[in-house]
Parts: C-alpha cells; sequence; structure tokens
C-alpha cells in the first residue's frame, strides 16, 4: 500500500446520468481537489441501470453485463484524472450504482466490478462503502454527512448542506460540532423522470419548465402525505420507494392538470420536504448550501429559500470552495482516504449504526 495521500473519488448517483470523478490530495489532513472529469453514461447503459431497479427477468445475468459495462465507465473516468496526479495515486474510491436500497430487510446493493476496474486502471480500488454501516444496525446512508462536517464545518456556525441528486438528502451541521442528517425524499427523480416522459429531456434546465407552470395545492397535498416525510430520523430513501409509479398512482385524481404545472408542483414537493427536514433539525440555521444536480435548478433554489422562510441564506457549496457537481465525488475519494488510514466513515448518530466503523472493501491493483 503506497504512502500518497492522492485519491481518485468516482460517483454515479440516483439521477444515474454518468460518472463524476474527482482528483484529491489529503496531505496533511487537508481537502484539496486537483481535477474533475464526468463521463456520461450510454444511452444502452444508462437505460439497463434504470431498467435494475425494479425487478424483472434474467436479473442476475443482465446485472452482471451491466456492471463490466459500469465499470468500463469507470475506467474512462480515471484515465481523465490520472495525467493531473502529481505522484502515485493510492487508490481510486468508488460509490458503485445503486439498484436496491433495502436497510429494512438489513441489505443494500450498489452494482460494481471493482475488481475488473482495478485490472482495467491498475490502481487499488476500494468499494462496497455502505454494507459495514448496514451490517452495524444502520442506514448505510447518507455517509456523505462526515465529509461535510470534515469538509465544510465552521465551530461556531451553524450550517446545513443539502444534496440534492435523484433524492435529497441534509446534513446539520451544528453551531456546538454535533452533525445530524437523513435522507429528506425525493431530489430530482421525479422531476426528471416527468420532464422525461413529456419532453424527452433528461433534466429540466434551470427548472424552466417547472417555473412556468404553477403548483397545485390539492395534489402538493396528497403528494406530502407520504409517510416517509413524517418518520423520524435516522431513515434513508431512494427509487425503492420514489419512482414514476409511485407518482402515477397519486395523480390518478388529477388528470386534468397540465403537465408544466404537474412539474411545478414537484418542485414544491422536493422544496418542502428539505425545508421540512431542516427547520426540524435546528431551530437556528446560518446558512444552506446546496449541492448535486439540483443547484443548478434556480427554480428549485428559489422555492427552497422561500419554503426555509425566506430569511436563510440559500446558496450553493462554490461559495465554500467546492462545485456543487464535485462534492460527492470529493466525498467518496476521502471515504476511500479514511479506509486507507483505518478511520470510520460513518457517523452513528444520522445512520443508526451500533458505533463508528471502517468503511470500504479493498481490492489491489
Amino acid at each position: 500500500m503506497t504512502n500518497s495521500t492522492l485519491y481518485i473519488g468516482l460517483m454515479s448517483g440516483t439521477s444515474m446520468d454518468g460518472v463524476d470523478g474527482v482528483l484529491a490530495d489529503f496531505q496533511g489532513g487537508a481537502i484539496r481537489t486537483l481535477e474533475a472529469a464526468f463521463v456520461p453514461f450510454p444511452p444502452t447503459l444508462r437505460a439497463e441501470l434504470m431498467a435494475l431497479q425494479a425487478n424483472g427477468d434474467n436479473e442476475i445475468e443482465r446485472e452482471a453485463i451491466a456492471t463490466n459495462d459500469l465499470a468500463r465507465c469507470y475506467a474512462d473516468c480515471v484515465q481523465k484524472l490520472v495525467p493531473a496526479a502529481p505522484g502515485p495515486i493510492a487508490a481510486v474510491a468508488v460509490h458503485g450504482q445503486t439498484v436496491r436500497h433495502r436497510p429494512e430487510l438489513g441489505f443494500t446493493r450498489q452494482t460494481n466490478n471493482p475488481a475488473l476496474l482495478a485490472e482495467l486502471t491498475g490502481i487499488d480500488v476500494i468499494a462496497d462503502f455502505r454494507s459495514r454501516d448496514i451490517a452495524a444496525g444502520g442506514q448505510g446512508a447518507p455517509l456523505v454527512p462526515a465529509f461535510h462536517a470534515a469538509a465544510f464545518g465552521k465551530a461556531g456556525t451553524a450550517r446545513v448542506v443539502v444534496n440534492i441528486g435523484g433524492i435529497g438528502n441534509i446534513s446539520v451541521l451544528h453551531a456546538d460540532g454535533r452533525v445530524g442528517g437523513f435522507d429528506t425524499g425525493p431530489g430530482n427523480v421525479l422531476l426528471d423522470g416527468w420532464i422525461g416522459r413529456h419532453q424527452r429531456k433528461e433534466y429540466d434546465a434551470d427548472g424552466a419548465w417547472g417555473a412556468s407552470g404553477a403548483a397545485h395545492a390539492g395534489l402538493l397535498a396528497v403528494l406530502l402525505a407520504e409517510p416517509y416525510f413524517q418518520q423520524p430520523a435516522p431513515k434513508s430513501t431512494g427509487r425503492d420507494l420514489f419512482h414514476m409509479e409511485w407518482l402515477d398512482a397519486r395523480l390518478a385524481g388529477f388528470a386534468d392538470l397540465a403537465p408544466a404545472d404537474v412539474q411545478a408542483t414537484l418542485v414544491e414537493v422536493t422544496a418542502r420536504s428539505i425545508a421540512q427536514a431542516i427547520l426540524q433539525e435546528s431551530a437556528t440555521v446560518d446558512a444552506v448550501y446546496v449541492c448535486g444536480g439540483g443547484a443548478y435548478n434556480g427554480a428549485l433554489l428559489r422555492a427552497l429559500a422561500t419554503a426555509l422562510g425566506g430569511n436563510i441564506a440559500v446558496e450553493s457549496t462554490a461559495a465554500l470552495g467546492v462545485a456543487p457537481n464535485r462534492v460527492e465525488a470529493l466525498a467518496f475519494a476521502w471515504l476511500g482516504y479514511r479506509f486507507n488510514t483505518r478511520e470510520p466513515g460513518n457517523m452513528p448518530a444520522v445512520t443508526g449504526a451500533k458505533g463508528p466503523r471502517i468503511l470500504g472493501a479493498l481490492y489491489p491493483a
């Protein structure tokens, strides 16, 4: 094992648009991003990963084939980052692609082939970060609050970091050093699904389509009646709960609504569920910083600011020095670093695990 402090972090999230990667240096305990890259998923791979979210025929073989293709995308992203490394890279830390998340049944599955990735890159690979937390009785998610505290925490200042990917999650960094957090519910998953159905687009750029409609109070009330929103923490969720069939079942009584009005309502669902979670977790918040794809949705950020009462600053994590689309990949690079230094990566207060655990499994080059 090298003593290098250089790590590559790879993240392909619930939105399933592709692979975000960063090359990071943790020398002296600092957190520095040296380079970033993005590799989009080929349409056929994205379609298959989407299909694997639900039960289907021949799942084991289909998943194995898709996982090999996924590893090649990961390797492509690594190759884009390697030239920027000023020295040997200690490891590639890769999250994998979540296809099932059922902590209540004692498992989570991030499909991945870290052995193939190690073979393709010639670099040690650290993977499977969530399962140890679940084995210890936790939710296995969210894992990013520990990183958010290390990267963005400031003594005496109450901050909330909101990741809006397919699913939303919050990290509450209390002024006294305590850290809380959990998955809030849908982030972009329903927004992306709805615009994909009606406009054949992968996402609503800057929330423009949603902003063209008007939220419907009746539909909003039905959607926010989902029991998950009232469930106490620790809790985590994913496409296992929030998917287009979930939405369709609740649209049954609203067939006359214009599609843009449904999109506007979905913006409110994401914004209000996040705001509700923040206000329940912390009575005093100095600022809210947003990362993930949702940070680029202006309509969503405005709705979140309004839902928070209009008196809390809502900015992207760029204000703290990290671009919103780099935060999660950087978090997994940091978790890889923690694995190699034999330090815990989870926060039991967040996940509900029995205690701190070293997360990950090593696949040597």
